[in-house]
């Protein structure tokens, strides 16, 4: 290890029993960090203690979940235009980065570790070009009759979208962004709806 990193670490450093230090914090021994009780108050996803957790919903009754989440990629000029002729060299990026927020939003749960496995009833993902600042605006939209909300659902349908658009463009511009991933609104649930907009 010395040939690579240097000095060796000692023995207890790297023993099982020493621990990564991590562990061993707690919520009440970090500063800036709300204590366990307001921890476990306001962030449904740690528990008492301040360790992360899935959060039971077998309590909960089944009802009509739905959520909108949005993400702008700006392309530049030269791989917007390209876009707009539909002349990107792997293809049609609209109708590819569409599928491939659609098959983000049912592959959720794989990718954000706490989130529950929901049955989606449906998925809508739309692309528009802005020529204004050569950007595409996505918008995800999910739907579910669940027992837990779809927001997570909806802002991985915008993001992996946007994610496509870059991978799709990227040999024609090195500059492109994927910004304002957020939720728009969402309908159902123990808090009621709420929008961006309000």
């Amino acid at each position: 290890m010395e040939s690579i990193f240097g000095q060796s670490p000692s023995a207890g450093a790297i023993s099982p029993s020493a621990g990564c230090g991590i562990d061993r914090l707690t919520v009440e021994e970090t500063p800036g960090l709300p204590s366990s009780n307001e921890a476990q108050s306001s962030l449904s996803h740690v528990d008492g203690i301040g360790k992360a957790k899935m959060v039971d919903v077998s309590s909960k009754d089944h009802g009509k979940r739905i959520a909108a989440a949005s993400c702008r990629v700006l392309l530049g000029q030269h791989a917007f235009s390209l876009v707009a002729a539909n002349r990107i060299a792997k293809g049609d990026v609209l109708n590819v980065a569409k599928i491939a927020g659609i098959q983000g939003a049912k592959r959720t749960s794989d990718l954000v570790p706490l989130c529950h496995n929901i049955s989606l009833d449906r998925v809508d993902v739309s692309l528009a070009l802005n020529e204004d600042d050569y950007s595409v605006e996505i918008v995800g939209e999910v739907a579910a009759t669940a027992k837990t909300g779809v927001e997570m659902e909806a802002m991985t349908a915008a993001a992996v979208a946007g994610l496509t658009v870059y991978d799709m463009c990227k040999a024609a511009a090195k500059d492109i962004r994927i910004t304002d991933v957020r939720l728009e609104w969402k309908i159902g649930g123990k808090s009621g709806g709420w929008s961006r907009k309000q």
